[in-house]
């Protein structure tokens, strides 16, 4: 029996249901149910996580899950009514934010809540997002589209710099167009997995500046009208990287030392898809284990480098 979250039912009792002697082993459990929610769903921030020390890594993991359930509400099929699932983990938050969590994912991250002084507001900006996927198929502006990707991605970022720890303000700016980065690249990636579901990210605006209708998104149809267009995208993508790195201050490189494996990862994506022409219908543009853990080793050596000529 499993409760609506996919854990079973008894990894689903609150702590306080549970005898002492099995407290122990229950948050062992939830923590390991987090880490591999992240190792399987998302390979690019596992490696990433890698970074850090046990108790920071952990704390990401749980909010990785929390994210990546809210998320998955909007794309699985199998969910029969989406709005009310996001309103039963709505309340899931509260309960978080309250100490009262009754989830797997929950405890773990009502934990880290308090450890991490973590924001409520951007878990709600991320469920806010969410709602947007339930309700909206297309943008019709970059500024329509760059809210939805400050609710998805930015806060997310917003979160994880406060684990990370920071003590330059400008990290905040970072943070943000780091994610708008990030959620650039993959809506560049998912071009057509998005179009299989009747959505278009690519805002309306572009499409009609490039000469490229909607029907040919939703046809997969790839030319040189839709090669220009995607480019126009991944060059704004990579002006929002430029702006992430000249808004991390020098006091906080070492600390952003796994949002830096995360960039140079997302970033090597973006240029391997431009790397095979903007070919984005068909096979996942993605990069293998290997190559995502030298980009991870190259910001580990180059933060330790910078420490050294600091």
């Amino acid at each position: 029996m499993s409760n609506w979250d996919g854990t079973p039912w008894a990894a689903g009792c609150s702590s306080e249901d549970q005898p002492r002697s099995t407290a122990w082993l229950t948050r062992e459990a939830d923590y390991a149910r987090c880490a591999e929610i992240t190792r399987r769903a998302s390979s690019n921030f596992y490696y990433a996580f890698m970074l850090l020390p046990l108790e920071r890594r952990r704390a990401l993991y749980s909010v990785y899950a929390f994210c990546r359930f809210i998320d998955d509400i909007a794309d699985d099929d199998g969910i029969k009514n989406p709005p009310e699932m996001l309103a039963r983990w709505r309340e899931e938050l509260g309960a978080i934010f309250t100490g009262r969590p009754s989830r797997a994912i929950s405890r773990a991250l009502s934990e880290n809540v308090r450890r991490f002084n973590l924001p409520r507001r951007h878990f709600e900006e991320i469920i806010d997002g969410v709602e947007m996927d339930l309700t909206r198929r297309r943008y019709a502006t970059f500024a329509d589209l760059d809210l939805y990707c400050r609710r998805v991605a930015s806060a997310v970022g917003l979160i994880c710099i406060e684990i990370f720890g920071y003590r330059n303000p400008s990290t905040r700016l970072y943070a943000e167009r780091l994610g708008i980065a990030f959620q650039l690249t993959n809506i560049i990636r998912d071009v057509g997995e998005d179009a299989a579901r009747g959505r278009i990210y690519l805002p309306l605006e572009d499409l009609a500046r490039f000469d490229v209708s909607e029907t040919e998104i939703l046809n997969c149809i790839y030319g040189t009208r839709f090669r220009a267009l995607i480019e126009f995208e991944a060059q704004r993508a990579r002006q929002y990287y430029r702006d992430a790195v000249a808004a991390l201050g020098d006091e906080d490189r070492r600390s952003m030392l796994a949002a830096e494996g995360m960039r140079l990862i997302y970033a090597s994506l973006l240029e391997r898809i431009t790397r095979a022409g903007y070919r984005v219908f068909g096979r996942r543009v993605s990069l293998s284990a290997p190559r995502k853990l030298y980009l991870v080793g190259r910001a580990w050596a180059g933060a330790r480098l910078h420490r050294m000529s600091a």
